[in-house]
């Protein structure tokens, strides 16, 4: 049973499953990660810091959310008919978001993001906190939603709802059913699932919206929409769930990147107090294959997450590569690049300054390196758009062993250039989900005049950068090179055909792939050509050769083909030397 404090009446009130939770976990009783440390010592530090600005903790509202949860019950798996049973995890995130108020009286967080691995509950616990704002919130003409990518997905949280409903006497008596419609009808609210199409979301009133599975949103427009549609609310929220996914431009991955600022504390006040964030998930450095950390990334492990079966699942992945991706994502709660990963980015990372830095800095770190690599031997490769999509030119330059650059002197050098038609840039970034128009405000690619890839302004730059380095060959696919190789042919560069099947590109592919691993190859941290690397599979022959596959590959990769069509034109340097590149590593099958 749990503990009961004496308030000042001799009423007795159930100490605070929240405080507890929070402090259990700062305290090491209960094994957490480190971001859900975090969420637990903010919610301590707000006790004793929050009031100066504005914040207040109501226990009793904390507990009346809480405790709606008894009158629910599950309606599905072994656990259908049984009532619903927060796990501690589950009543800290409740409690906390419906127990924090400002100096108003009302609810001090508009956004909850909360982050956890597959089967622990996500969405029967979303499906509750949608009924509690619809019946107990207090709202007067409450409009709930479920969003999703789809209204089947919107409807797996309805659908759990409307079950609940079903199983429970005190909600039935309340709750009006219809077709994807839940209702109150003294108080004229409502819960329904809503189509993923954002352009029908205009003349909303949303009081809460319960959003699944964010990672699968291809975009910002639903969640954009369901937030200007709260603005006539007094206390609107919007809960968003969902599991780590693998794109690092999508909504998600920006909504989980400030949960982790707001956590950490990067971010003002004014900015992070409306913004609750739980984040369940394995530390960095952590053996994901360690029974004693999954439980950092599954809360209701032993509960709804069967050990014996995530067991299974990791051994297999262990023994099997291509499924490790997916297993550490989904059961993990690891953000991971691509579905079947070829480059390992934290591994990428170190050829450059790190994830974390500062886009200025990374900025300042090529500049200053392209003056020092003025006039040196380099490689060119050439990757251009078919139309009017993102080309890239890599400058490679190998390995002088010159103390001038210091730590560099070892290493191949990669100065990228990346271009896209300035007329189309905002469709082109939402259509990729990345932000070119921010790459390009920040000098990381060029836009091109017009609304197609226009060669000219492409040529003169490569001109340009010539005139500078030593480019001893541009190497690049005839297929889409068109008139620009005559031009650049014309003005003394040295260009040569490099072809894209196995023969050409298995060498460099293999080799650009143990430069990384090595830590041998420095490309500055450049966030265009990152994203490219982050997108890239390769198509394996039955020899066991691979190459960049474009077709496979989540999204552009154009900067890592042309990495290897420099690559592969500089390794036979030393072979035309007289040395064989064959003298470092073993020989390639092709």
């Amino acid at each position: 049973m749990a503990a009961r404090r004496k308030t000042g009446t001799g009423r007795k009130l159930p100490a605070c499953p929240v405080t507890a939770y929070a402090k259990a976990v700062t305290g090491g009783t209960i094994t957490a990660g480190r971001l859900v440390k975090l969420a637990c010592a903010r919610h301590l530090a707000d006790l004793t810091s929050g009031k100066p600005r504005g914040l207040s903790w109501d226990r009793t509202g904390a507990l009346h959310a809480i405790e709606f949860f008894t009158h629910l019950r599950h309606s599905t798996g072994e656990w259908a008919g049984q009532p619903f049973v927060l796990q501690p995890w589950q009543a800290f995130v409740v409690g906390a978001v419906f127990g924090w108020k400002r100096a108003d009286g009302l609810r001090r967080f508009r956004t909850a993001y909360v982050e956890v691995a597959r089967k622990n509950g996500k969405s029967a616990l979303l499906a509750g906190i949608a009924l509690y704002a619809l019946i107990a919130d207090g709202e007067p003409g409450a409009h709930v939603y479920a969003a999703a990518t789809t209204r089947d997905q919107a409807r797996i949280v309805f659908g759990e709802a409307e079950r609940m409903v079903a199983a429970s006497p005190a909600l039935t008596a309340r709750v009006t059913r219809t077709v994807n419609n839940l209702a109150v009808l003294p108080t004229a609210s409502w819960f329904r699932p809503l189509s993923a199409d954002a352009s029908k979301m205009d003349g909303l009133n949303v009081h809460l919206a319960a959003v699944d599975e964010v990672h699968e949103h291809p975009g910002p427009e639903i969640i954009q929409k369901l937030n200007t549609a709260t603005g006539a609310r007094r206390q609107p929220l919007i809960v968003e769930i969902t599991t780590a996914g693998h794109d690092r431009h999508s909504v998600c991955r920006q909504h989980h990147e400030f949960s982790v600022k707001a956590l950490e504390g990067s971010v003002p006040h004014d900015a992070a107090d409306s913004w609750f964030a739980f984040i369940a998930t394995i530390d960095a450095g952590d053996d994901w294959t360690d029974p004693a950390v999954w439980v950092k990334a599954n809360p209701s492990l032993g509960v709804t997450v069967k050990r014996d079966d995530l067991k299974r699942q990791i051994d297999e992945a262990r023994e099997m590569p291509a499924q490790q991706n997916a297993i550490r994502r989904l059961r993990l709660n690891e953000w991971t690049e691509q579905v079947t990963r070829w480059l390992d980015m934290g591994v990428w990372a170190e050829g450059g300054p790190g994830d974390g830095a500062d886009w200025r800095d990374i900025r300042a770190g090529l500049d200053d390196l392209e003056q020092k690599l003025l006039g040196r031997e380099c490689y060119g490769g050439l990757d251009l758009a078919r139309v009017n999509d993102l080309s890239a030119f890599m400058l490679l330059f190998p390995p002088t062993g010159d103390p001038a650059l210091g730590d560099l002197a070892e290493k191949w050098i990669v100065l990228p250039r990346f271009w896209v038609p300035e007329e189309d840039i905002l469709r082109r970034g939402k259509r990729d989900r990345v932000p070119y128009d921010t790459w390009r405000n920040q000098g990381l690619l060029s836009a091109t005049p017009g609304n197609a890839t226009d060669f000219a302004f492409i040529e003169a730059e490569i001109i340009a950068l010539a005139g500078r380095y030593d480019l001893r060959e541009l190497s690049y696919d005839r297929t889409f090179a068109g008139e620009i190789v005559q031009h650049l042919q014309d003005e003394g560069i040295n260009l040569v055909q490099f072809g894209q099947g196995f023969l050409s590109m298995a060498a460099p592919t293999a080799e650009l792939e143990r430069l990384s691993v090595s830590r041998l190859l420095w490309h500055g941290g450049h966030p265009v050509l990152r994203w490219n690397a982050s997108n890239v599979a390769v198509r394996h022959d039955p020899a066991g050769n691979i190459k960049p596959d474009k077709e496979r590959s989540s999204e552009r990769i154009d900067g890592i083909v042309a990495i290897c069509n420099a690559l592969g034109r500089a390794l036979l340097r030393d072979v035309n030397a007289g040395r064989s590149v064959y003298d470092s590593r073993s020989i390639l099958v092709l």
